[in-house]
């Protein structure tokens, strides 16, 4: 009993450092969203908006909950589930999409419900990783070597995966979503123990096929190209912003603008809080890094950006400690999906990367993207709950 006792206490079965770093950015983001409703002149009820997020909060608390309580066996056998379900809603709401939010914002990826909006997609996200850890262990067990062919064979299968997912998040028109995936089965490739021999090529081809892009929507006859292919107006229209954002300040350029200056205007120390004197739109969302960037300068900003290292690190940490191969992709897909959700949002909220209306993870107002982070946070804890260590290779039986 003592023995036990003191185990239990030199590695509790609760992470406290994720814990404390949710923890933070949660309150840094009900202040962020307080002080954005106080200064939009289209929210009547300010209390009421941060009550909602308090409200999301402790839904997705409960959500980690119940979360933590599947071992590495049950998640295994949940995954195939988690994904259709995934699936079937994000079928769903092409055909029962809020058409308010469609007229603001052209993407048909939200469902209504009353005064309550939710986005299947990032629901979606931690199924998504789930699935592809099951397939990357899956794989791995029937060819124990990697080789150049085996390991094809496996970028086949994420690949088969993953087009359904992007096939319908295209279909509603929201790239910025379809991003977040492909980020998260690069995490998920590069750990799987697919040879460099692929891996460098491909990534290569990623970026000549980006760069090949952004050349082309710098002419006329590229653009053209590019329309034909599937490109939209205002995906161009962001691109533009992004390469020259100086060019039109008044309208597509506006909300980058007005974002850059709000954060540029607090300097290092910041305004101090509440202290808001640049308008910009959509700030409590997708914009809500120019409200820590104004309110509390370069140094509120570079801690906030170190809160997110300290939860990153203690993912790792605990994948370490954990010793789980199955655990280890889980938490990969988690730490892709928060690290592109932060570099892509505080990015664009900089003028570094496009406009793509991600949200900043446990900051920005709204409760699906909360959701989703929380169910990843939940996944990992999950994993110091249990602590177990499987050795997939020599009994992956038990997770057929």
């Amino acid at each position: 009993m003592r023995e036990t006792a003191r185990e239990e206490a030199e590695n509790p079965r609760i992470d406290y450092g994720i814990i404390f770093s949710v923890m933070m950015l949660a309150l840094i983001g009900l202040a962020s969203i307080y002080v954005a409703a106080v200064h939009d002149k289209s929210t009547t009820n300010v209390t009421r908006t941060v009550a909602v997020q308090i409200l999301w909060y402790a839904i997705g608390i409960a959500i980690v909950a119940i979360v933590m309580q599947f071992d590495s066996e049950q998640l295994w056998r949940v995954a195939p589930l988690a994904y259709g379900v995934g699936i079937i809603l994000l079928v769903a709401v092409l055909f029962l999409y809020s058409r308010s939010y469609y007229v603001n914002t052209g993407a048909k990826s939200w469902f209504a419900l009353g005064p309550f909006t939710f986005q299947p997609s990032e629901v979606m996200k931690p199924a998504f990783i789930l699935m592809l850890a099951r397939v990357v262990m899956t794989h791995n067990n029937e060819y124990p070597v990697h080789q150049v062919q085996s390991d094809l064979i496996l970028i086949g299968k994420l690949a088969a995966w993953t087009l359904p997912v992007a096939i319908l998040l295209e279909l509603q028109h929201d790239f910025g979503t379809m991003l977040v995936f492909f980020a998260i089965v690069g995490g998920v490739m590069l750990v799987s123990g697919v040879t460099w021999k692929i891996l460098v090529p491909l990534f290569s081809f990623i970026l000549v096929i980006g760069g090949t892009a952004i050349t082309f929507v710098a002419t006329s006859w590229g653009r053209t190209i590019l329309g034909h292919i599937g490109f939209e107006s205002y995906q161009f229209s962001r691109i533009d912003t992004w390469l020259h954002p100086a060019n039109d300040t008044s309208n597509s350029g506006y909300q980058l603008w007005q974002s850059m200056k709000a954060i540029g205007s607090g300097q290092i120390m910041g305004k101090g809080f509440n202290h808001t004197e640049v308008y910009v739109p959509v700030r409590e969302s997708d914009m809500i890094f120019s409200v820590i960037g104004e309110n509390f300068g370069f140094i509120g900003s570079t801690i906030l950006i170190l809160l997110y290292f300290l939860l990153i690190y203690q993912m790792i940490r605990v994948t370490f400690d954990t010793k789980n191969e199955f655990y280890a992709y889980i938490s990969t897909g988690v730490i892709m999906m928060i690290l592109f959700h932060t570099f892509e949002n505080i990015g664009m909220n900089i003028g570094l990367l496009p406009l793509t209306g991600i949200p900043l993870p446990f900051i920005s107002q709204g409760g699906s993207a909360l959701i989703g982070n929380l169910i990843g946070v939940g996944l990992v804890m999950s994993m110091r709950f249990h602590h177990k260590s499987y050795m997939f290779s020599s009994d992956s039986e038990a997770f057929n």
